[in-house]
């Protein structure tokens, strides 16, 4: 099956770069100028990826993330200048999955893509009939869903594998090095940053309080845990 990608940049020499080293591995590319033509683009040609820049007229990447987010959890990457900081944790925390500063070279493009697209097929792919319960956080590994008591919470590829790690480590503290490289991969051991806004939006998802966690807790010093659970 080809994997489709959209890439949104509103730049002509990015769009083509995108577009040209993404074809040439294999992918099918639909492109898109800005948010607006972004949202249309997604309805119709349902990618399995989206790239998209943050600056960008009509609607920025940062607004259409937040929009598209109201109805699908397609995974999607944005481009930042390596001068956006904040623009990076805005768009982390409306739930994009990764980003890219520009500007980027080819080869770190690529990898980034397969990583999060490895992410999602894991999501997918998983099949082990199982149910994880850790208090009112129920886990259907066999159907990947994630349920807080009666109510499904829905979460992004790479938060539901962040999630999933935790769960295969139950009890065990594990440092922010052994989760990015668990969840992102290797080449993300020092992206701490991505780390802990995605912990805090999973806090948000999870958790009846998120200033004080008991799914997913920080050991100071250390790194975070999922505790064993006493009833």
């Amino acid at each position: 099956m080809t994997i489709k990608i959209l890439v949104v940049d509103d730049e002509p020499l990015y769009l083509r770069l995108l577009k040209v080293n993404l074809e040439s591995e294999g992918y099918e590319i639909i492109t898109a100028k800005n948010g607006e033509e972004a949202l249309d683009q997604l309805t119709q040609a349902m990618p399995n990826l989206i790239i998209m820049d943050i600056m960008m007229p009509k609607m920025d990447g940062i607004a259409a993330c937040e929009r598209i987010r109201q109805f699908s959890n397609v995974p999607i990457i944005l481009l930042t200048a390596r001068t956006e900081e904040q623009d990076r944790v805005n768009g982390l925390n409306i739930g994009a999955d990764d980003y890219v500063s520009k500007p980027f070279s080819a080869t770190e493009l690529v990898a980034r893509v397969r990583a999060i697209l490895r992410r999602t097929q894991d999501r997918t792919e998983t099949r082990e009939s199982k149910i994880f319960i850790h208090g009112n956080l129920r886990i259907d590994i066999a159907k990947a869903e994630v349920w807080r008591g009666e109510h499904q919470v829905y979460l992004s590829a790479t938060e539901y594998k962040l999630l999933l790690h935790f769960a295969h480590e139950y009890g065990k503290v594990l440092t922010a090095e052994e989760l990015l490289i668990a969840t992102w991969g290797p080449s993300y051991k020092e992206e701490k940053e991505i780390l802990w806004v995605s912990i805090a939006r999973l806090r948000q998802k999870l958790e009846d309080d998120p200033h004080t966690p008991v799914h997913i807790v920080t050991r100071t010093g250390l790194g975070y845990q999922m505790p064993l659970w006493e009833e």
